[in-house]
C-alpha cells in the first residue's frame, strides 16, 4: 500500500494522519498552489468531523476539568450546536431527540452517571468499553458510552488516554449509527 492509501483508510476510520511540524514545513514550502485565493478559501472551510449529536453527561466540569472538557470538544471537531450538557438527575424522560434528523450518542462521564443512566450496577471499568442504552422513554434507542468522570482524570493524568478510546468509541458507534 502506499502512502496516500494508507491515507485515505485513515480519515476513512476518523484516524487524523500525524507529521512532524518539519515535514509538514517541508511539504507547505515545495507545495504549488493555483492562487492564494483557493488556499484560503480551504483553509476556512475545514472538514466537518461531526456526524451527529452529543449528550454528555456527568458533574458539570469546572476549572481544569472544564479546561479538559473543551479540549475533548475541540478535537472532536464538534461545534456548539452539536453537543449539550445534561445533568443525569434531570428527568430524562423530559429529552428531545434533536429534529436535525442526526443520530445521538450519550457519553457518560462517571460510574455513578453511567449506572444510572443505563440501569446497571456493575462498576465503571466493566461498563467501559461497552456500548450500552440510555435508559429512558424516548421513541428510538440511544447509545450510550460510559468513562471516567473528568475530575478523576486531573488526579490520574495516564488514563487520559482512556478517556480518548471511550470517545473514539463513541464516534465509531455515532458514525455508524
Amino acid at each position: 500500500m502506499n502512502r496516500s492509501t494508507n491515507a485515505i483508510f485513515l480519515k476513512e476510520m476518523g484516524i487524523a494522519e500525524w507529521a512532524s511540524r518539519d515535514t509538514v514545513a517541508a511539504a507547505r514550502s515545495t507545495e504549488v498552489t493555483a492562487s492564494n485565493t483557493q488556499e484560503v478559501q480551504a483553509n476556512a472551510a475545514p472538514e466537518k468531523a461531526s456526524y451527529g449529536t452529543w449528550w454528555f453527561f456527568g458533574n458539570k466540569p469546572q476549572g481544569d476539568a472544564e479546561v479538559l472538557f473543551q479540549n475533548a470538544i475541540r478535537v472532536l471537531g464538534l461545534s456548539p450546536s452539536e453537543w449539550s450538557w445534561i445533568n443525569p438527575s434531570d428527568n430524562l424522560n423530559a429529552l428531545e431527540i434533536p429534529e436535525n434528523g442526526l443520530p445521538t450518542i450519550a457519553f457518560a462521564f462517571g460510574g455513578p452517571a453511567a449506572q444510572k443512566l443505563s440501569g446497571e450496577r456493575d462498576p465503571l471499568p466493566e461498563l467501559r468499553e461497552t456500548v450500552l442504552a440510555l435508559k429512558c422513554d424516548l421513541a428510538e434507542e440511544i447509545p450510550l458510552i460510559a468513562s471516567f468522570d473528568l475530575a478523576q482524570l486531573l488526579s490520574r493524568p495516564k488514563d487520559k488516554s482512556l478517556l480518548w478510546q471511550d470517545l473514539l468509541l463513541a464516534k465509531s458507534v455515532l458514525q455508524n449509527i
